[in-house]
């Protein structure tokens, strides 16, 4: 596998912009809310599902190897913070979105949001997952699956929709210009 310079360019611009994402927040009992997802989700329309998902498996390194670029800090320890399978997911989410995206013939809202929910949705599962395992099995907290979606899931779930549809408006008028300049491509990297 052989990265051009400027695709070495963009997929640390969006693993940076998630680090920015990640500091950008507003604290709750027990998952932040952080614009994370809205740069995930633009890596994987922009770069496509290969970069978008190195973007986020950069991030993620660089977060394990001690940066503190999380919402709490960094280093391999943070594995078992409760917040970590939103980590996790953001690289799927990028994947997903980036794979169903380039499947597009024409960038839409409507065809977007397909896409776009279905890597939210990843995003969600993995992080909610992860939250109830950390907090019944390393934590030794009572905290059930009903629970785990009630804390995961709903006090963030209505914004991250909204900013699901602002992806797929913003998108599908970027996209279509920057295909125009070749800058990116509907085809897998």
């Amino acid at each position: 596998m052989r990265l051009k310079t400027k695709d070495m360019i963009l997929i640390a611009l969006f693993a940076a912009l998630t680090a920015i994402g990640a500091f950008i927040k507003i604290p709750t009992p027990l998952v932040p809310f952080t614009l994370q997802y809205l740069f995930c989700a633009y890596s994987g329309i922009l770069l496509g599902a290969k970069h978008g998902l190195y973007s986020q498996l950069l991030y993620l390194g660089v977060g394990l190897m001690g940066f503190p670029v999380f919402t709490q800090g960094g280093g391999l320890t943070y594995i078992f913070q409760p917040t970590f399978g939103y980590i996790i997911g953001f690289s799927l989410c990028s994947y997903i979105i980036g794979r169903l995206t380039e499947k597009l013939d024409k960038i839409t809202l409507t065809g977007l949001l397909g896409p776009i929910l279905a890597g939210m949705s990843v995003v969600y599962l993995c992080g909610i997952i992860h939250l109830f395992l950390i907090m019944n099995f390393y934590l030794g907290k009572s905290l059930s699956i009903k629970a785990a979606i009630l804390a995961g899931l709903f006090p963030f779930v209505f914004t991250d929709l909204i900013y699901s549809v602002l992806i797929a408006l913003t998108a599908s008028v970027i996209v279509p210009s920057l295909r125009k300049l070749g800058l990116v491509g509907n085809v897998s990297h």
